[in-house]
């Protein structure tokens, strides 16, 4: 078997630059079949600290599961376990309880409009939720780029002995108009963000990070021509991180948590509107306002109509960009962020049109 094999390799016939004599190996005479492991080196396996599961019972953070159940803790005290590795207060646990049930619904906002449109096509529950997770970008429910923006700046305050109300004005200077800022007039007529803060502060929960967002506040106030106040995006945040999670566990709780209430959505719009197939739905003439209809040129006329993309001057690419600009579709008037807005720093002005 071994020499009809070496018969096969010799036959085989060389591709591209594969036999060239300069590669660290003799790629036609390569061994076929699976290596040995080397015993020399450990083999790769998953270590965590979160948590591990056998026959018998599964432990988080060194508490077995079904006890924490059986002794009468409830789902977010599991979640101060998962993330914190720490059995929360009753108060820490009032308060997280409070906040989950305000983010699990929010009514025809993006998570469940992505459900539902997921669940349009017939697929499964759990793909409609999973796209209702993917809503929680830079802008919509920007946890971690407000945590850490906040982070960032209660740092720096600290190390040039800032006041929490210097600090404020001093990132409310730089970040008025920014979304993830946590301020806005989405929450103008709507208490809720504001009773969070009354709630944690009853608690005796509330610390620095809300103390700092209502800072911010009272510094975007004064700054803007506009009424604002703190939005669910600053209340959910600053609360969260006074009861010890970090802006990617906010993120992370506050996407799922929000994805029960896509489950309910994607159940809805299967009962109620059914399913939608490839062509079904139409788009009226009125809905769009883009070019005129146009007779379409034969391929002998292409010349006399086609537009090259060739520009060769200073002069002629600013009027072809302020052109382009004004075609939407194109993405062109999309302003590109050049550092990575998942970063510590937060984000800027990612996605704004120019």
């Amino acid at each position: 078997m071994g020499d009809l094999m070496d018969e096969k390799v010799k036959d085989k016939k060389v591709i591209g630059n594969l036999g060239d004599p300069g590669l660290p190996y003799d790629y036609s005479n390569r061994p076929y079949g699976t290596e040995p492991l080397d015993s020399k080196r450990a083999p790769f396996q998953w270590v965590s600290e979160v948590a591990y599961k056998n026959r018998y019972r599964i432990v988080t953070r060194g508490y077995d599961t079904t006890e924490l159940m059986e002794q009468g803790y409830g789902l977010t005290d599991v979640l101060f376990i998962n993330f914190q590795s720490r059995i929360p207060s009753i108060e820490e646990n009032q308060m997280l309880n409070y906040v989950m049930i305000l983010a699990l619904e929010d009514g025809l906002s993006m998570p469940a409009m992505l459900s539902r449109i997921v669940a349009s096509s017939k697929t499964f529950l759990t793909q409609a939720c999973g796209t209702s997770i993917l809503a929680f970008g830079h802008a919509y429910g920007a946890y971690s780029a407000f945590g850490n923006r906040l982070l960032e700046a209660l740092k720096k305050a600290e190390a040039d002995g800032q006041s929490l109300q210097e600090a404020a004005e001093a990132l409310v200077a730089a970040k008025l108009d920014d979304e993830a800022l946590g301020v806005s007039s989405l929450m103008l007529k709507d208490p809720a963000a504001k009773r969070m803060f009354a709630r944690a502060e009853k608690l005796g929960v509330a610390g620095k990070h809300i103390a700092f967002t209502q800072e911010i506040v009272k510094a975007a106030q004064a700054a803007s021509d506009t009424p604002l106040d703190v939005d669910m995006l600053g209340a959910t945040g600053a609360t969260m991180m006074d009861l010890g999670f970090t802006p990617e566990a906010i993120w992370s709780v506050i996407a799922v948590t929000r994805s029960f209430g896509a489950g309910a959505h994607f159940i809805e719009e299967v009962e109620r509107e059914g399913y939608s197939r490839t062509g079904q739905h139409l788009t009226p003439e009125s809905l769009y306002d883009g070019p005129a209809e146009r007779p379409v040129p034969s391929l002998k006329d292409r010349d006399k109509v086609a537009k090259p993309a060739k520009i060769t001057s200073p002069d002629e690419w600013k009027a072809a960009m302020e052109a382009r600009k004004k075609l939407y579709g194109s993405g062109y008037s999309i302003v590109e962020e050049i550092h990575d807005p998942s970063k510590k720093s937060g984000t800027h002005s990612h996605g704004k049109k120019a």
